[in-house]
């Protein structure tokens, strides 16, 4: 018999229970990745500041202020037999999601890989804000598991908590009109897009449980004068650092010397939201495989990549692939097994690789200025390398993540890709 005591805690129990919806299927694919073990799907952004610190109270005070009106925040994730769900949980408490760590400035890339190798745990949202020290300020790490928020969610969350001339828009809940019927082009497509296409590179294989982060700065100048080297046109920052990323793995000797089919293929992300209003949150994009060219020179390189992503028109072909995911019944079979084995192996893509840019302009947390944004994405099964580069006002960050095996790559990469920017510079 139930005791009056248990009365309470069953019937939240039930509540919960009633309130928990199914994930939509890209959110179901990254949390069956699971946060544990090698395999640690937690992504993250890491934000610069000039200036002095807020305490943590004052900064945990600012975080409940800007980010309770966020319900995708108060969610937690629960695996079932047939479909994992989302749980809306009572509203979080800053304290256990909310840190601060006094460590030497100079430890910040090594504190960084240890935090994003860190497993989120189940029994809260799994999301968490640190406030690192950093060299003439400090900096402000915000981390997610990947099916809770991607990239331009983890953007605008920082971007929410933060001061600017003009009113920063608050992102919106999901919802509004569903997804149209995929026409038959873009079925297509879609297996068009399924077919082996990448070559595995001599790093591909088993990923270990820690990580390591580099990163380089480039003056948005720099990389502007690069975006220039053609004389088509001018190229697309994301063109110039797939064509960069090309020329950093043909310089390391990852991608051999003679040209052979199936080439090296990034995997890249694209936001797949409308535009016309506030920033959803949650996983709202779609990967598209852009060719990396092995040979020629750098503006040979980038010449063929900028070629690729026009003609490829990425967002539409993102945008088609996202319907025909949303469209798919939700439920788990043998195939889908198969294909998740299948677009996780070397042989879907080469590497990841993630490009975007932030709000333009200045934006502070109360005196101290933010002046740069890295991106540090997850590894995936059978790939200890990624890469990626965000801009900010006048400063792009390339990082590089790697798993503790191939921490040499994550030493060295990042000056590749800024040496081959320099060289459309020339």
């Amino acid at each position: 018999m139930t005791s009056p005591t248990q009365l309470p805690a069953l019937v939240a129990a039930g509540a919960a229970r009633q309130a928990a919806v199914d994930m939509p299927p890209l959110d179901a694919w990254l949390f069956r990745h699971q946060s544990g073990g090698a395999i640690c799907m937690t992504a993250a952004v890491l934000a610069w500041f000039e200036g002095s610190p807020p305490t943590l109270y004052e900064l945990r005070a600012r975080v409940r202020q800007r980010w309770s009106v966020h319900e995708r925040l108060r969610l937690t994730a629960v695996e079932t037999p047939a479909w994992p769900q989302w749980v809306p949980g009572p509203q979080w408490d800053p304290a256990h999601h909310v840190a601060a760590h006094d460590t030497s400035p100079a430890a910040l890339e090594t504190l960084a890989a240890q935090l994003l190798a860190h497993p989120l745990g189940p029994a809260r949202p799994p999301w968490q804000l640190h406030l690192l020290p950093a060299e003439g300020g400090f900096a402000l790490f915000l981390l997610s598991h990947h099916a809770l928020l991607d990239g331009v969610s983890l953007v605008t969350l920082l971007r929410s908590l933060l001061d600017a001339p003009a009113a920063v828009p608050r992102p919106r809940s999901p919802g509004g009109a569903a997804h149209p019927v995929p026409s038959r082009l873009d079925r297509v497509r879609a297996v068009l897009d399924v077919l082996p296409r990448a070559r595995p590179l001599p790093f591909h294989g088993p990923v270990d449980a820690r990580r390591a982060v580099s990163w380089s700065r480039v003056p948005v100048s720099e990389l502007s004068t690069a975006r220039d080297a053609l004389a088509s046109g001018r190229a697309s920052a994301n063109a110039v650092f797939l064509a960069a990323a090309a020329g950093a793995l043909r310089t390391a000797g990852l991608t051999g010397r003679v040209s052979r089919l199936p080439g090296v293929c990034a995997m890249v992300p694209v936001d797949v939201r409308d535009g016309s209003g506030p920033v959803v949150l949650g996983n709202h994009y779609a990967t598209v495989r852009v060719p990396l060219p092995a040979g020629g020179g750098p503006r040979q390189r980038l010449a063929s990549v900028d070629g690729f992503t026009r003609r490829a028109a990425l967002k539409q072909r993102a945008q088609a692939q996202a319907r025909l995911v949303a469209s798919r019944p939700q439920r788990h079979g043998r195939f889908d097994a198969l294909l998740g084995r299948y677009a996780d192996s070397p042989l879907f893509s080469s590497l990841l690789c993630t490009s975007a840019a932030s709000y333009a302009g200045q934006l502070t947390l109360g005196p101290a200025r933010f002046t740069a944004l890295a991106g540090l994405p997850p590894l995936s099964p059978g790939h200890p390398l990624a890469m990626s580069m965000l801009l900010h006002d006048e400063t792009a960050v390339v990082t590089v993540v790697t798993d503790h095996g191939h921490r040499h790559l994550a030493a060295r990469l990042p000056g590749l890709i800024r040496e081959e920017i320099d060289a459309l510079r020339g």
